[in-house]
């Protein structure tokens, strides 16, 4: 197996390190590090950037020094692994911010000319996408359709050439029990040596 250049978006806003999703990132992060995949974590609690408010912001403000540094970690990585809570049905308004600093147009995708399609600037990537919440998985997946899932591979990821290979859901966190999250935790890892 190819070494691989992984990027992790640690996308708990909590800072204190201490959440479910900091613990998958970390058993992932051991399981790449023995199979000689280069490794680099993006924990977006510990970067502060400021909320885009109008489309100027976005399409012509400079991003921050830190925004930046995380464009470089992405554009250098062959793979994604994108862990976060479901809060209110879809991602952490933190992350949504995140991830509006760092798909500005000219990093992600360049706008066409007129009536042509944007042009994607990160295709070849891949990603991993892990999703924790308080419901059971498949009410998630069947019931709601997994609709914030879909609407970041499709809008986000899959508007810039993203392509999501593998969707984790991980149901009921707050009343499964140590053995459960051992088991999810040795799969993460798993999946970390495998480089998925």
């Amino acid at each position: 197996m190819n070494a691989k250049h992984i990027a992790i978006i640690q996308g708990h806003p909590a800072p204190g390190g201490n959440r479910f999703c900091h613990a998958l990132a970390e058993a992932y992060v051991k399981g790449a590090k023995s199979s000689g995949h280069g490794i680099e974590v993006i924990d977006i609690a510990q970067i502060d950037f400021p909320i885009l408010r109008i489309p100027r912001e976005f399409e012509h403000d400079e991003a921050t020094e830190a925004i930046k540094q995380a464009q470089r970690i992405i554009q250098s990585a062959h793979h994604l692994v994108i862990i976060y809570p479901l809060w209110l049905g879809t991602l952490p308004a933190y992350l949504q911010a995140f991830f509006e600093q760092i798909f500005r147009p000219g990093f992600a995708a360049l706008k066409g000319a007129e009536g042509k399609t944007w042009k994607k600037l990160l295709t070849g990537r891949t990603a991993h996408i892990v999703v924790t919440m308080g419901m059971p998985a498949f009410a998630y997946r069947w019931y709601f359709f997994a609709h914030s899932l879909k609407c970041l591979e499709r809008n986000i990821l899959g508007f810039c050439g993203i392509k999501t290979t593998k969707e984790t859901l991980i149901g009921m966190v707050e009343s499964i029990g140590d053995k459960e999250r051992k088991r999810w935790l040795e799969k993460m890892e798993q999946f970390g040596r495998d480089g998925k």
